[in-house]
């Protein structure tokens, strides 16, 4: 429940920093809420407009918590192991996104309690302005993908970008930093991915070769090799190793 409690509490301050009222907010003033009138004055168009641009905030916030956290390294991998067992729609993408959730959520789980610890209860209780609390969580989060950003993708973004160069983790901005880190995520995954194709290429190649031995050239190796595959993966508990791979590349 506490871990709950705090992967919500990070989740709204990430909303906060989103929101469009985050540069204009005073220090010390509460949680910012949302009250929408319908008036002919400017004062509703201005209301009208920032509703509008909260929700697509609101729209895009998880596609940005997705590039920002392990998830994408996981729901990689995982759909390659699916596509390695030929297994077409088994096991279904509602249990591999769910799984990559709930991995991610463990494995991003000591980021978000300092980020907790850090930033959103000192703002929850007044000792910091939405701006101190909102460059506090930055630094966690940066820590992370920092950590698993490799150095050329980082110096692409930053230097396409013309920023100047950077020596510590603090300086690095999340517009380069975010791409960069999703691009090395997507190597590593097929890294792993590819590690995981060879066994079950293995197998194909030497069914197709017996099938092509006997002559039985119109019969599809993979209906012979597919109950193989499937045997291989449940011997060598196939499910326990890759999430152990995956737990392991993240330390």
């Amino acid at each position: 429940m506490k871990r709950k409690r705090t992967i919500f509490g990070v989740f709204l301050l990430v909303l906060l920093f989103l929101s469009p009222s985050a540069s204009t907010a005073a220090p010390g003033d509460p949680i910012p809420g949302i009250n929408v009138q319908i008036t002919g004055g400017g004062t509703g168009s201005a209301v009208s407009i920032q509703l509008l641009l909260l929700l697509t905030v609101l729209s895009l916030a998880p596609a940005i918590l997705i590039l920002m956290t392990s998830f994408t390294r996981i729901v990689v991998v995982l759909s390659f192991v699916r596509t390695g067992l030929s297994t077409q729609q088994m096991p279904p993408n509602q249990v591999l996104i769910g799984l990559a959730l709930f991995l991610t959520f463990f494995i991003m789980a000591p980021t978000f309690m300092q980020i907790n610890d850090q930033a959103l209860q000192p703002y929850l209780q007044g000792k910091l302005t939405q701006t101190e609390a909102l460059q506090k969580a930055e630094l966690p989060i940066k820590q992370f993908m920092a950590k698993h950003t490799r150095q050329k993708d980082l110096e692409l973004f930053l230097s396409y970008g013309n920023y100047p160069k950077v020596t510590k983790v603090e300086e690095i901005p999340l517009v380069a930093l975010v791409p960069a880190f999703a691009i090395s995520e997507l190597s590593t995954a097929f890294q792993i991915g590819f590690l995981i194709f060879v066994p079950f290429l293995v197998i194909d190649m030497v069914v197709a070769s017996i099938l092509m031995g006997m002559g039985m050239m119109m019969l599809p190796p993979v209906m012979i090799s597919l109950p193989f595959k499937i045997l291989l993966f449940v011997l060598v508990d196939g499910w326990h190793l890759v999430v152990q791979t995956l737990l392991e590349s993240f330390q």
